[in-house]
């Protein structure tokens, strides 16, 4: 049984030291990553391996700050990332201009250089009043906000950060806390059905002011009927919902079961869970492997600015959930009609064919590693489909309703058919009814006819013989008539 703190909220990062590292805390460098690899196992680097686990479901990711180093070498890190989601050839077809990303996080920095114009502030609904100039609030949220819509700064923008919809905006809605956040243990003991609806409102108001993607990098052990609910009214107004799948993946493997704990969002039908993947395209040994998953992304050392604007490597599922909102923003921005389940069947039918498992999915990396310029191209074609009648979606999945059910196969008679009818209806009744009355008058002729003595009368009793003579006492008494048409069988009967 999990304990209020355990069911409160599952952290897809923290900084925490590493087995035979030191500080988990690493400098953020221009050394180029490993190159691409096929997905061949599950990568456990033993040095590298995150080792600390948060309770219900989370790994522990290692993040850097970043040296004070110029800022070309910034963007130069970042290269995997954009080379492994092919980023690059999908915004010579969109940035993703236009598109409004609700991030429901810890909240973000409106004032960091890459994300200058980019952020709309929303509500805190974390329950904790801590100031945004602390500099414990705001870390994870200015991290996966950078990731969605950082559009660096600089001449022509070519320095720093830029996310994978540089063009997009950012919705803030802060509903957790960092761990630096000097609420955070107030945070941590508050019942993990507040925190539940604290989501649910979060959702709500992503959906009413706007929001056509939503990114989570969060996770509850347990799901939750007002969530549930809010996320239907996301599906609605086809709102693209994005979640981490997780980072239980460690301890899963030590305790054997071959499976991690479900996290919700993530595991809510209609939700793109992502995994996440290093720059070989290896899938990290903390990214939980379940039936939610669906696509990976890069979520080992991946570049990200701070709420203090230094960079820093972000590990976890985290990031590769942020990196994936920012793809189907991408796909919201140049293909607005398509709905929810649209935009997600692009992104998934349309991953790196180098990363996809035999058999064409796993529990590991869902359907593979997301590729943004083939899923504009899925896109595509989907809004070119025809477009559903209204209310199947309904029928489809919930039977309709009254709207559902089909016209009746006859049409309706005008009422003078209706009226002709009845007529021919009473004419073949009086018919019916004189042809019997025919027959029974004739059946009555032929009865009397048959009757003894001919006068054409029954007889009300039967004809007796005169009585004899001489013979005392009273007649006999009359008999019955016989049945009519008969007559008399035997008159000389006493």
């Amino acid at each position: 049984m999990l304990s209020s703190r355990d069911r409160r909220l599952s952290w897809p990062w923290e900084g925490r030291r590493l087995p035979g590292r030191g500080l988990s805390a690493r400098r953020l460098s221009a050394r180029r990553p490993p190159s691409r690899g096929r997905v061949s196992r599950r990568w456990r680097g033993t040095a590298l391996a995150l080792a600390v686990a948060v309770p219900v479901g989370f790994g522990a990711a290692a993040l850097a700050p970043a040296v004070s180093a110029r800022a070309d070498a910034v963007r130069s890190t970042q290269t995997w990332v954009l080379d492994d989601l092919h980023l690059v050839p999908a915004w010579n077809v969109t940035r993703g201009q236009g598109v409004v990303v609700a991030v429901i996080d810890s909240g973000v920095n409106p004032d960091v250089d890459d994300l200058t114009g980019s952020v709309i502030t929303g509500p805190n609904l974390s329950g904790v009043d801590t100031s945004p100039l602390n500099a414990g609030w705001g870390v994870h949220g200015t991290w996966m906000a950078s990731l969605i819509a950082g559009h660096g700064h600089g001449f022509d923008d070519d320095s720093g950060i830029i996310g994978a919809a540089p063009a997009a905006k950012v919705l803030s809605i802060r509903v957790i806390t960092d761990s630096a956040d000097p609420h955070h243990r107030e945070y941590e003991h508050e019942p993990a059905a507040k925190g539940q609806r604290e989501l649910a409102a979060a959702i709500r108001y992503a959906v009413s002011h706007g929001a056509k993607v939503i990114g989570m990098s969060l996770g509850y052990g347990e799901p939750s009927s007002p969530v549930r609910a809010a996320l239907q009214e996301a599906y609605e107004h086809d709102v693209v919902v994005v979640a981490s799948a997780g980072n239980s993946g460690d301890a899963a493997g030590a305790a054997g079961t071959g499976s991690a704990p479900y996290s919700y969002p993530a595991d809510y039908p209609g939700v793109l869970s992502v995994g996440a993947v290093n720059s070989s395209n290896q899938v990290a040994s903390f990214s939980s492997e379940n039936q939610s998953v669906q696509v990976a992304a890069p979520g080992y050392k991946v570049p990200a600015e701070g709420r203090d604007g230094n960079y820093w490597y972000v590990s976890g599922t985290s990031p590769a959930c942020a990196l994936t909102a920012g793809v189907a923003a991408l796909i919201k921005a140049k293909y607005p009609r398509l709905t929810d389940p649209q935009v997600i069947s692009a992104i998934t039918s349309s991953t790196d064919p180098s990363t996809r498992p035999p058999g064409g999915y796993d529990q590991q990396i869902g359907f593979g590693v997301v590729d943004a310029a083939a899923a504009l191209t899925a896109a595509r074609k989907l809004s070119k489909a025809a477009p559903p009648p209204p209310g199947l979606a309904s029928a489809a999945h919930f039977g309709g309703g009254v709207s559902a059910i089909p016209a009746p196969p006859v049409t309706p008679r005008p009422p003078a058919a209706l009226i002709l009818y009845c007529l021919l209806g009473a004419v073949c009744l009086a018919v019916v009814a004189l042809a019997t009355s025919r027959l029974l008058g004739q059946r009555e002729t032929a009865t009397a006819d048959s009757s003894p003595g001919g006068g054409g009368r029954a007889s009300h009793a039967s004809n007796l013989p005169p009585r004899a003579a001489g013979m005392d006492g009273p007649p006999p008494p009359a008999r019955h008539a016989a049945p009519r048409g008969r007559g008399h069988q035997d008159p000389g009967a006493p």
